[in-house]
């Protein structure tokens, strides 16, 4: 069975797509598509735009989106997924791939997303840190202790592969989260430069904002399987993908277990669609026998 798997935040560059707008009929027109459903001309940002703009959410995620499927349009031969799952932003990229949702739709609800996190951003400091070669259960236990007998917000935000886990909080608590993992045995604690505490309580505002916007959109019943994000395991109920995709903002993200679902239920090769090969890395630590390539 062959798994498309889709990039969230963090995966853009300057130029992405650029190549594809001037070589691609098709692909020019989904750009101009997105153009005029956003109402700027992000294509211009994409293709030439600085590191620092392409790193504000509300830029970040709808071109890593729009980059995403235009990819499986116009370079993902035979495109005939058994099952699809996406890293945050990404499962946006999945369901437009499975056809739950429609492109137009999809990109309305990524921007949406975007803007809806970028005030809670705002609204109260927070950031997040990559705790690098340390158990996951010590790791959730510091983020626990220090909720408890601290006082701040450090919650685990994503499984990314074993030995790999990143978490999200207030900054203070994620000061003192990093000292305390290092004391603990972690190889490395690494603060990231991101607008905030992504897959934390610090994103119930938008949770609340965006799950307006998705109960207004419809959901259709995708050709295969989705493995969402909150649970590690397939959907193909619209409510149920519904429900889970709310739940996404405030809740972590379950890579690791994600993929370990999808070997178990037959994934022989993955295919990352969309900008760099973060996810093809990530599935070839999960398990070092499988196929995995990226289309980027």
């Amino acid at each position: 069975m062959k798994a498309y798997i889709f990039p969230g935040q963090g995966s853009q560059f300057s130029g992405m797509g650029k190549e594809l707008y001037e070589t691609n009929q098709t692909a020019k027109e989904l750009f101009e598509q997105a153009n005029d459903i956003i109402g700027f001309r992000i294509s211009d940002v994409m293709f030439s735009g600085t590191d620092e703009e392409l790193r504000q959410t509300n830029v970040t995620q709808p071109a890593i989106f729009i980059h995403s499927l235009i990819l499986a349009k116009t370079k993902a031969e035979h495109f005939q997924p058994d099952m699809v799952a996406g890293h945050s932003l990404g499962e946006f990229s999945a369901l437009v791939s499975n056809k739950t949702l429609s492109f137009e739709d999809g990109l309305s609800l990524v921007i949406k997303r975007a803007n809806a996190m970028q005030k809670a951003c705002e609204k109260e400091p927070s950031t997040m840190a990559a705790i690098l070669a340390l158990d996951d259960k010590i790791v959730e236990h510091i983020c626990l202790s220090i909720t408890n007998h601290d006082g701040e917000i450090v919650v685990p935000a994503n499984y990314n592969c074993p030995g790999q886990l990143v978490i999200s909080g207030s900054i203070d608590g994620i000061n003192i989260a990093c000292k305390k993992m290092i004391e603990a045995g972690a190889r490395r604690a690494l603060p990231l430069s991101v607008g905030g505490a992504f897959h934390s309580p610090f994103m119930e505002p938008a949770r609340i904002e965006l799950e307006t916007a998705i109960n207004a959109t419809k959901f259709s019943k995708p050709i295969c399987p989705i493995y969402q994000n909150v649970n590690a395991m397939a959907v193909i109920n619209p409510d149920e993908i519904k429900k889970n995709l709310i739940a996404q903002l405030t809740a972590p993200v379950l890579w690791t277990q994600t993929i370990e679902q999808m070997i178990n239920d037959g994934a022989k090769s993955f295919t990352e669609v969309g900008p760099g090969k973060v996810l093809q890395g990530l599935v070839k630590k999960i398990n070092k026998e499988l196929v995995a390539e990226s289309i980027s």
